[in-house]
């Protein structure tokens, strides 16, 4: 398996771009059909139809690059020092937004509902009382993402201990090789469609960790195709060369997919023919995507701008930060007296002035800021750094 030595800057584009969409994605919640913390009075099919289809690959992707850069930060430190660093990088910053950035995002819903009418300064200390939403005050919230990351990789440590020995190693690079075959690497998909047929509707979608085992496995196994497969050159340049046909796929899952599905958003819920086409379906409509747009990433993403420097570094804490901002932006945006998209495109304004200012005054000038959000205390050499770096 040849590894790549230079800095991959496809992956940084991907990783940034993923998660910028991942902001637009929050900021159209307010105005979509079915719920969300904070809601607009008039709501948008064709928004929400959009939104479903967004739904469906933007994290499978994140959950598959954030494996890539869980292969290379192997590559420069140990097993242990990994497994620290993901406490200091995941672990302090989940805390930190559950205790002081998404109890916000509580209060704006209770506030918008009428279940509480006072200050936020009387509603934060029932965060203290340390009883979970909705009963309580203390989420979790839209950092489900970390937490999942973070518990992933504990479980995988003894695999990447394991694939540390060198004999097993070499037998991992043979076998990954053997799956970079692009009709091989298409096959991956078929445990995706296996947790369709099993998982889907017993463990529907929750984001809680415990009792949802159709997300969690399907996000693991991402975590671990990313792992496995994000060293060799040999997968980056088949999903490049066969990036068209990946496309094609996938659009026709999609038209198939919006046909028979989404268009009415009228979604499987008993165990028949309907569940296992749309098993099939999606499963490889967001497996085939995922690998072509790492196949245009990798033809036409291979360069650096300062502006990828800047929000590869940035990225994370905008993530930290982002869905707190839109929603109490929010509450107030959807008072006003304007069309959807204009509201739309104002709250994604507001949301990334507020968060570029808070990230640039903040956060990235002090040590005890950059540690809470998930940042190295100090500013490393991008040129020199080569892990990829994903929360």
């Amino acid at each position: 398996m040849q590894l790549l030595s230079e800095r991959r800057h496809y992956i940084d584009w991907i990783r940034v771009l993923a998660f910028f969409l991942l902001i637009f994605f929050h900021c159209a919640m307010p105005f979509v059909t079915f719920g969300w913390e904070v809601k607009n009075a008039e709501t948008s099919v064709g928004l929400s139809r959009l939104i479903y289809w967004l739904h469906q690959w933007r994290l499978p992707l994140l959950f598959f690059i954030s494996g890539v850069g869980i292969y290379f930060s192997l590559q420069r430190r140990s097993v242990g020092m990994f497994a620290g660093e993901r406490i200091v990088r995941l672990f302090i910053p989940l805390l930190f937004g559950m205790f002081f950035l998404t109890p916000a995002q509580v209060y704006i819903e209770r506030l918008q509902r009428g279940q509480f009418r006072g200050s936020y300064a009387e509603f934060y200390p029932t965060v203290w009382e340390l009883v979970p939403y909705p009963d309580g005050t203390l989420t979790w919230s839209h950092l489900w993402f970390v937490v999942y990351l973070f518990v992933f990789c504990l479980l995988l440590l003894p695999i990447f201990a394991l694939f540390k020995l060198k004999a097993v190693n070499t037998w991992k690079e043979k076998i990954t090789d053997r799956l970079t075959n692009p009709v091989v690497l298409g096959a991956l998909v078929i445990p995706f469609t296996f947790y369709y047929f099993t998982l889907y509707l017993d463990y529907p979608e929750q984001q809680s960790l415990f009792n949802d085992w159709f997300l969690f496995v399907s996000s693991i196994t991402l975590v671990l195709y990313g792992y496995l497969l994000g060293g060799s050159n040999t997968f980056w340049k088949t999903c490049e060369q066969f990036r068209l046909y990946y496309l094609g796929t996938a659009i026709i899952c999609i038209a198939l997919l919006f046909y028979g599905y989404w268009w009415a958003l009228e979604l499987p819920k008993i165990n028949d023919n309907r569940l296992y086409i749309y098993g099939i379906l999606n499963s490889v409509h967001i497996w085939t995507l995922i690998l072509a747009l790492i196949g245009f990433a990798k033809k036409y993403l291979n360069f650096s701008t300062p502006f990828l420097t800047y929000t590869n570094q940035a990225v994370y804490p905008y993530y930290i930060l982002h869905q707190t901002v839109i929603v109490v932006a929010g509450y107030f945006v959807v008072q006003w007296s304007l069309p959807i998209a204009v509201k739309l495109l104002l709250l994604i304004c507001i949301c990334f002035l507020v968060i570029a200012m808070l990230y640039h005054w903040l956060i990235k000038p002090f040590i005890l800021t950059r540690i809470l959000f998930g940042l190295k205390p100090k500013e490393t050499n991008k040129k020199r750094e080569r892990a990829i770096v994903t929360p």
